[in-house]
């Protein structure tokens, strides 16, 4: 007989037990997000920080974030997509829930604010991040030979040039190993629109908020990203390796 299934299915039971682990031992920097519910469009959010796999420590206070107008749903990252109840897919407006790596920051600046060290794009006119997800390129960064005579795809899918809300884009990488069609495309942490105005599915947040972050963020420090409704997070705390909830829920 072949042993090319049963390895197979060795290699699928050891991915998906990774997976189920939670929050990777490499994580030193974590970002957790609870929302009251998995309907609301708020959270709070709090940093922490560990050396090695000690213990979670806070950073600076917590602060209010927007989510999706509709809420929340299961994502595809770290954990998430595994779990029962409601999956996220293209244009649902939910944030996705789940634990998440972190990708690149893009931005239309030339430099990271001062004290930052992280990697980072400056976005130019020939840049777009595909959320068509009929093309094969769905939910990736993609730069074009020539912006002065783009293809017929281009003009929707361009990274919006100037806009205020994207000065900072700090990607969160949600179906991004591999992207699987309609799972939802372009999440990223991004300046808030309004002290009331949700996302599309994003995590917004006040850019004096979102700048603390991208100088805190070391890549060498693999940080990760947690979206949970609140009762989610406290069932969940202790399998998925998360701060404690007398920690989160302690003053700083």
């Amino acid at each position: 007989m072949s042993l090319a299934r049963p390895l197979a299915l060795l290699f699928l039971i050891l991915a998906s037990s990774a997976r189920a682990a939670g929050v990777p031992n490499d994580c030193e920097q974590l970002i957790v997000a609870l929302a009251p519910s998995w309907n609301s469009p708020r959270a709070e959010l709090q940093r922490f920080a560990r050396n090695g796999t000690g213990p979670w420590e806070k950073v600076g206070a917590a602060f209010p974030v927007l989510l999706g107008k509709n809420g929340l749903a299961w994502g595809r990252g770290l954990i998430g997509q595994e779990e029962p109840g409601l999956h996220k897919h293209e244009h649902d407006a939910r944030a996705p829930a789940g634990i998440f790596r972190l990708g690149k920051i893009y931005t239309y600046d030339a430099a990271l604010p001062a004290g930052a060290d992280y990697p980072f794009h400056q976005v130019t006119s020939a840049d777009a991040w595909i959320d068509d997800s009929t093309r094969p390129d769905y939910n990736r960064f993609v730069t074009i030979d020539d912006p002065a005579h783009p293809p017929p795809w281009f003009a929707k899918e361009r990274m919006r040039p100037n806009d205020f809300a994207y000065r900072w884009l700090v990607e969160i990488r949600h179906n991004s190993e591999p992207p699987m069609p309609n799972d939802g495309s372009a999440i990223f942490f991004h300046i808030r629109r309004g002290v009331a105005r949700p996302t599309a599915g994003c995590t917004s947040m006040a850019e004096s908020d979102l700048v603390r972050m991208i100088t805190w963020l070391r890549a060498g420090r693999h940080p990760c990203y947690v979206l949970l409704p609140r009762a989610v997070y406290l069932a969940k705390a202790a399998t998925w390796n998360l701060p404690s909830a007398e920690l989160l829920f302690s003053a700083p």
